[in-house]
């Protein structure tokens, strides 16, 4: 009798459920091969390779280069005046109008002279008093003389009328002093241009009480031609003027200077230098240094900034460059050059003075050697550009306007 095994198992399965098993792995392997023939076709295509970008390069070329510095400073006048009260008094008068030349010795404030006009009268009644007690005296002395030599006085009489007549001498000097000083005071109520030159705004207005207790600003004045330039100059640059006129073999002082107006205008005469400190501040580390500029027509005033230009002659054989085409990276200095292969590469140099939009290069490159000066954002190191010149460029962008303009009838 066969016992029934409480167990199932997977061997028992019907014929028909093998070969179904079977038959398995023959129908996955076409699958199998389709999805990877799929995944394959959907692959992406390379992406196509950019070209070059396109930059403006020029050739460095030597050149004869006028060298200058620039000095930055501020005008004023060789001589400003201010004009103040030196008596006490009220202002009566106004005789100029403000911000007009005007000649020395001109009136140009009345203030009341009244009182001094009674100071002055009085010191003179003084003196005529102490005149007459000396003529007194006098004819005291001239009286008792004679009679003290026959012993018909006491000679102490006479001693005493002589030393009257000193004492009444005084009295005059002292009186004369008191008219002088009053006849001064009753002067100064008309005061007077001390000198030829611009006079600026008025200070008081009539019937204002001046010079009580300290003289008062009434006015101020000022010479304008010539006109002075001041500025402070670094060691450094004091050192490089120095030796390049040094160099073009001329004196400091003869350098041709040209001044540069707020505006942009030059002015239309040239100056020189006229004064240089002795000593460099030790706050600053700076020289001060005085140029005079001739100003016949009065255009300059005190007080206006400004900038010199100072003519250091030529420099031969000097290599400019476009200062657009610098690139300032970490306190270094670049150029882009491109190579005969059409590579670009960035190299440091060293950069000097600037001649007006240009710079100069003392040292990294050579004449000859092509550089990027436009399109510097484009440029990467040691990949190739398509190098074109500034006429290639605009024959360049002018080829499409000319075909798009339709043609004439």
């Amino acid at each position: 009798m066969r016992t029934k095994s409480p167990f199932p198992t997977r061997l028992r399965a019907t014929p028909g459920r093998w070969r179904a098993a079977a038959s398995l792995p023959r129908i996955g392997l076409p699958i199998a091969l389709v999805v990877t023939a799929f995944l394959c076709g959907c692959k992406k295509p390379a992406a196509p390779v950019l070209p070059p970008p396109i930059v403006e390069v020029m050739e460095v070329r030597s050149s004869e280069v006028p060298l200058s510095a620039t000095l930055i400073g501020q005008l004023d006048s060789p001589q400003n005046v201010e004009v103040r009260a030196r008596v006490e008094a009220f202002v009566d008068e106004m005789r100029f109008t403000e911000g007009v030349e005007v000649n020395k010795g001109d009136v140009l404030f009345v203030l009341d002279k009244k009182p001094y006009e009674e100071k002055l009268m009085a010191a003179k009644g003084s003196l005529a008093e102490a005149a007459a007690a000396l003529k007194k005296n006098e004819t005291d002395v001239a009286r008792l003389q004679p009679l003290a030599e026959k012993k018909a006085v006491p000679q102490q009489d006479l001693d005493n009328s002589l030393a009257q007549v000193d004492i009444a001498k005084a009295n005059v000097l002292t009186a004369q002093s008191r008219v002088e000083s009053a006849q001064l005071n009753l002067g100064y109520c008309e005061v007077l241009a001390p000198m030829t030159g611009l006079i600026g705004a008025k200070q008081v207005s009539i019937g204002d009480l001046v010079g009580k207790g300290s003289p008062t600003l009434l006015a101020t004045m000022s010479t304008l031609d010539p006109i002075w330039f001041y500025c402070n100059v670094s060691e450094v640059s004091y050192i490089k003027v120095k030796e390049w006129s040094a160099k073009v073999g001329k004196d400091i002082f003869s350098l041709p200077l040209t001044l540069v107006l707020a505006n942009g205008s030059e002015h239309p005469d040239q100056g020189s230098f006229i004064f240089i400190d002795r000593a460099v501040d030790v706050k600053t580390g700076t020289l001060r240094m005085r140029a005079a500029f001739p100003n016949a027509k009065k255009i300059l005033r005190p007080g206006m900034f400004a900038r010199v230009r100072v003519d250091l002659g030529t420099r031969k054989d000097c290599l400019e460059v476009p200062e657009r085409a610098v690139v300032e990276l970490q306190g270094k200095t670049f150029l882009w050059v491109i190579g005969q292969d059409g590579m670009a590469g960035q190299r440091a140099v060293k950069v000097g003075e600037q001649n007006g939009s240009n710079v100069i290069v003392n040292e990294g490159i050579k004449a000859g050697e092509r550089i990027v000066v436009e399109g510097l954002q484009k440029v990467r190191e040691g990949a190739p550009v398509k190098a074109m010149t500034a006429a290639q460029m605009a024959a360049m962008k002018a080829a499409p306007a000319a075909e798009a303009k339709p043609a004439k009838e």
